[in-house]
């Protein structure tokens, strides 16, 4: 028996909402129909896609995630060709969702994002900001169809694209004695105090940056948010060691900061775009293809500090 188009609408609805009866009431039809859709679904497969409990609704396995995935794919394509007609190559429609791991992604996620929210479009944009981990997990289990990360340490499964290498450079208040030379190394930080950003990853960089030395600075603060870490370096109680930073040298509370670049930092940091390659949807083509064209930009090169003679393209 063909799995039809109304059947797969009603699963996907059905793994959406985790509940057949909420997924009935926003299709508009009994819950047995969904409950039959889902059992056509799973006897055309001969595979266990979603597991029922009785007090907490549904939940998709391994497999009924893949298939939801291109179920939604195929639905929303055959949507936007019955609504737009001539103009599907020019016009988005559907939900994204985007998680990233990029602390100053709100310096140029909006730029990238503006063509999916012009005149005429009908998407739906998530954003979340989250751990790199988090970010990982939720490309493989289906909670987003793009990440943006630092692949370091990257689960094998993701697959990703590289934008941007950004090395690590001193963050300092502008009246630092060593604001004043045009670059710096490790060794002159060695003594300062440090406001470091205590986030998993970035903690063990900024730990092998400081191996190859025999010491670190003494940490003073640690704050979880890069935002956090500017501000304490802004007001004066010590410096930092980043990787991006935002396009401007104003801290949230307006005191001045000044960057200078590393000579010693060793390996960059990379920015990457995961996606699912293998026929994406094209809202995350589009995304992905937006996010390449930013980082070969000129302004992408305004959130890297490049130590003299380098560049930051991957």
């Amino acid at each position: 028996m063909p799995v039809t188009l109304k059947a797969m609408r009603y699963f996907t609805t059905a793994l959406r909402h985790g509940n057949i009866s909420r997924a009935a009431e926003e299709l508009h039809v009994a819950a047995s129909a969904v409950s039959a859709a889902i059992d056509q679904v799973e006897a055309r497969f001969q595979l266990q896609l979603a597991t029922r409990h009785r007090a907490r609704g549904i939940a998709p396995t391994r497999a009924g995630q893949e298939m939801a995935r291109k179920f939604t794919r195929l639905l929303e394509e055959y949507d936007t060709v019955l609504a737009e007609g001539a103009e599907l190559k020019h016009e988005f429609s559907g939900s994204f969702r985007l998680g990233y791991y990029a602390p100053v992604a709100p310096g140029f996620l909006p730029q990238i994002l503006a063509p999916f929210l012009a005149s005429g479009q009908q998407v739906s944009l998530n954003l979340e900001e989250c751990h790199n981990d988090a970010a990982q997990a939720g490309l493989q289990d289906g909670r987003f169809d793009a990440i943006l990360f630092v692949p370091d340490g990257t689960c094998p499964q993701i697959e990703y694209e590289v934008l941007l290498k950004a090395p690590a450079y001193a963050l300092l208040h502008p009246g630092h004695p060593l604001a004043a030379r045009t670059d710096l190394s490790l060794a002159d930080l060695a003594d300062e105090p440090l406001i470091a950003l205590n986030r998993p990853m970035v903690s063990d960089y900024q730990q092998r940056l400081f191996e190859t030395l025999g010491r670190r600075p003494g940490t003073v603060v640690q704050a979880n948010t890069t935002e956090m870490v500017r501000g304490m370096v802004a007001a004066g109680h010590g410096c930092a060691v980043l990787n991006m930073r935002p396009a401007t040298d104003l801290s949230y509370g307006g005191q001045r900061l000044t960057a200078r670049p590393l000579r010693d930092a060793g390996a960059p940091l990379q920015l990457a775009a995961g996606y699912h390659r293998e026929n994406p949807r094209r809202i995350v083509s589009a995304f992905v293809q937006g996010c390449k064209a930013w980082a070969a930009s000129p302004a992408a090169a305004d959130f890297v500090v490049l130590p003299p003679n380098e560049t930051g393209a991957p």
